[in-house]
This record gives C-alpha cells, structure tokens and sequence, in this order.
C-alpha cells in the first residue's frame, strides 16, 4: 500500500484582491473600499463643498495611472455635485478629512460603469484612486446666497452674509496663494460687492459690515500691487484707512504704492507714520531704507539734470 503526499493548491491573489484584505467598506454594498494610508484631521468634507485634492487613477496590474493631478502644482478647487464625474470618487471624499491621503477601489458601479471609458478604460472595469485631499470650503451655503436676488440677501442674517464673505475671501486667497491674481481679484471684489449691496440697520451692523470690508480692501490693495496697477492698490490701501486711520498694513501697502509711483515723500510719510505704530517691523524699516535710497538717488539724478542745464546756459 503506497501513501499519497497530499497535493498543496496555492492560490495567488490579484494585486486588488491583496488590497481588498486591508480595506473598509464604505457603503455596506462591497461598491467602494477604502484604506486610510495617512489620517486627516477635522471635520469630514460636507456636502456641496469644494475641494482642492490631488489623485491618481489606476487599471488593476498597471503602474501607471490612466488620470493623475500629481504633476500639477496646483491643482483645480473642485466643487461637489458639479466638477466630479465619478461617483464613487465624490462620494469617498464625503468620508475624507483636510491632510487626510487614502486609497479607494471602485466597482464599475461607482466608477466607469459597463461600458468603461475606451480606450483608457475597459468594461466593467475596477479601478484605483489614491486621494490626498488638501484643503477644502463649504462652499454651498456661499452659493446658495450669491444665487439670491439683493433684496433676498438684505433679509438674510447679517451673521450668514459675514459667512459668506469669508468663504469668498477664502477662495481668493487660495487663489493668491496660486499666483492666480486676476481670479484672486474678482473673489475679493465680489464679496465687497455683497457687503456693499447691504443696507445697514444699526451702527453696529454698519461697523460690523466695515470689519470685513477691511480685510477685503487690504487683500485689493496687495493683489493690484502684484498686478503692477499702484493707483488702484493706493487707492484701495485708502479706502482701509478710511476705515482704520491707524491700520499699519494699509499704511505700508501706501508706502508700497507710493514707491512705485515714485513719489518718495509720500511714502516715507505713510512709512514713518506706520513705523512709529511698530518700530521693530522689519518689513516697514526695510522699505523704509529702500524708499531713502530711491529717494536720494532721485535727488543726485535731478541735481546732476540741473547742473549739466546751468552749464549748458553758461556756455552761450
């Protein structure tokens, strides 16, 4: 009688098969998965918010994605409900938080569907996402007010217009962050525009409209600086003082305004005014100094201009 060794089956799992292991179901359905490579922090993303991320997507055995963002340096603000075409891309970010990077894989049902998308995607394909999500607005209730007539909006709580406005300042700022300083602009002149639609009720709902009007007209100020425009940064840094006579940046953008004009008298006086607020301020003593070189070397060009005259007039 002989003895059968008995016969070993391995059985060797696809690469998202290995993935599926370590992975957590996100809708109960097996549709989408997901794996938290590094944590986030804060609240989840809400929805209708705009997001600003970075993602790659993947074919099981290939190395290279078919899409990625990873190349760009800054990538779109997307909005939910709007710019995403991928539902289960959507939403997984619904589940994601600011900083947070994590893997997600997508039956078709989420994903491409059965028909796929040729000749990058086949049918019924499942793929991969790695997202890292790096900032993001709740944005909905901005676009939800913006949407209203004036006359909606004058009925809305002051509080919910303030909201609004800080959300719209935001999105200019990330767009300043980018370079982006025509769309920077526009943000934060369009929420100067939503304060000024305002018909005040009180002086305290006035000086409360005029705080964030402030912050709007410095922002103004330094972007026209940025776009080469120093009148229309000088004007808008006058317009901070209007509200704030003693504010040390609306002060230093004048100075910064009035240097490109050339007019160095007029920046040293809004330098020295600012630096007497904040003596140790080393941005204000460095434009200080460079505002008296330029200043004192347009005084050596002029006197040298009237001296070659004077010669010239002797000569004859």
């Amino acid at each position: 009688m002989s003895l059968r060794k008995p016969t070993l089956f391995v059985v060797l799992m696809s690469p998202f098969e290995q993935l599926r292991q370590q992975m957590d179901d996100v809708l109960g359905d097996g549709g989408i998965l997901k794996e938290v490579v590094q944590p986030g922090e804060g609240p989840p993303v809400p929805q209708n918010a705009s997001v600003l991320i970075h993602y790659s997507g993947f074919l099981e055995y290939s190395d290279r994605p078919f899409e990625t963002t990873t190349h760009l340096k800054y990538p779109q603000m997307m909005k939910l409900g709007r710019d995403l075409t991928l539902a289960g891309l959507e939403l997984g970010l619904l589940t994601m938080k600011k900083g947070e990077f994590s893997r997600f894989l997508f039956q078709p049902q989420y994903a491409y569907g059965d028909m796929g998308c040729p000749p990058f995607i086949p049918s019924s394909a499942t793929v991969l996402y790695e997202v890292h999500i790096l900032d993001f607005l709740d944005s909905g209730q901005a676009d939800d007010f913006i949407a209203m007539v004036p006359e909606e909006q004058n009925t809305a709580p002051l509080s919910t217009l303030l909201e609004v406005v800080n959300t719209v300042r935001s999105f200019g700022n990330r767009f300043f962050k980018q370079s982006r300083y025509e769309n920077a602009k526009d943000r934060y002149k369009q929420g100067m525009t939503l304060l000024g639609n305002r018909e005040a009720q009180s002086d305290d709902e006035k000086e409360k409209i005029n705080q964030a009007l402030l912050p709007l007209y410095l922002n103004l100020s330094l972007t026209e600086l940025r776009l080469d425009n120093p009148h229309k940064a000088l004007k808008y840094a006058n317009k901070a003082l209007e509200i704030d006579f003693n504010n040390t940046k609306a002060l230093f953008r004048c100075g910064q305004a009035y240097l490109e004009l050339h007019e160095y008298e007029s920046a040293q006086d809004c330098l020295i005014t600012a630096q007497a607020k904040k003596p140790f301020d080393s941005d204000i003593n460095d434009l200080l100094r460079r505002v008296a070189t330029c200043y004192k070397e347009s005084l050596d060009k002029q006197k040298d201009l009237y001296s070659k005259m004077f010669r010239h007039l002797r000569s004859k």
